[in-house]
């Protein structure tokens, strides 16, 4: 790391720039994330289109950490309403995320959330006895937000 002195727009530059951080009991298995996914200035991005790409990046760092008989999904806070298989993510600018999967009925589910309320528990479940592989959605997600990047 540099010693440089900044000057006052660097130093307001690097104070927007997004920061992360996390601490655990023990190993967590998975790698660091990056600050963001896409290419895009932060300045050209909507909350709806940030939430998505951290998503993204939340999904496959889970991932990298199951085996090959487990799968992602995402738990409902606030009520018991049981988990989402996740199948596909969107978002709808300016402010709306969208989940798409099935319950653990197999029923089609969609969750649509404003950005402001944004609050999902990853979890993993088994993947359905009759699928060899599991379904890796995170990477997925990642290959279509750079491909329409």
């Amino acid at each position: 790391m540099s010693d440089a002195i900044k000057t006052s727009a660097e130093a307001l530059e690097a104070a927007a720039l997004p920061r992360r951080y996390e601490a655990h009991t023990q190993e967590a298995g998975g790698e660091d994330l990056p600050t963001q996914a896409a290419d895009k200035p932060m300045s050209q991005k909507s909350p709806a289109a940030w939430a998505y790409e951290r998503m993204i990046l939340y999904i496959q760092n889970f991932e990298k950490q199951l085996d090959n008989e487990h799968e992602v999904a995402m738990g409902f806070a606030g009520g018991d309403m049981g988990v989402l298989r996740i199948e596909g993510m969107g978002y709808f600018d300016p402010d709306i995320v969208t989940f798409y999967g099935s319950d653990d009925m197999g029923a089609k589910t969609q969750l649509v959330q404003h950005v402001s309320q944004l609050n999902v528990m990853l979890r993993a479940l088994p993947k359905p006895k009759e699928v060899v592989a599991p379904n890796r959605i995170g990477f997925r997600l990642a290959q279509d937000l750079q491909k329409n990047s």
